[in-house]
């Protein structure tokens, strides 16, 4: 499985390169098949953190994550999600 650095470093920069967003969104549900949602959050959060405490994943890292996946999320979803970025980014 990869780290969360690594879908973090894939997210697109570009309008251009949206469409790699899907991909990356496959890539991790493909990872993560079979697991429950509760699992599949506590082994996302547990690498971000171990990551971030590592110093090898910065803060652009964790939003360029958040700003991939927010869009593909419902409003009560994305809240959650922003909650847990800024967690992460105070580590």
């Amino acid at each position: 499985m990869k780290s969360f650095k690594d879908y973090a470093s894939e997210s697109p920069k570009t309008t251009e390169e949206a469409a790699t967003a899907e991909e990356l969104t496959k890539k991790i549900a493909s990872a993560y098949n079979g697991k429950s949602n509760a699992d599949m959050l506590r082994n996302i959060l547990a690498e971000a953190e171990k990551s971030k405490r590592a110093g090898t994943l910065s803060n652009e890292e964790i939003e360029n994550f958040y700003q991939t996946f927010s869009p593909m999320l419902d409003g009560i979803q994305r809240k959650k999600l922003r909650v847990i970025v800024d967690k992460l980014k105070e580590i």
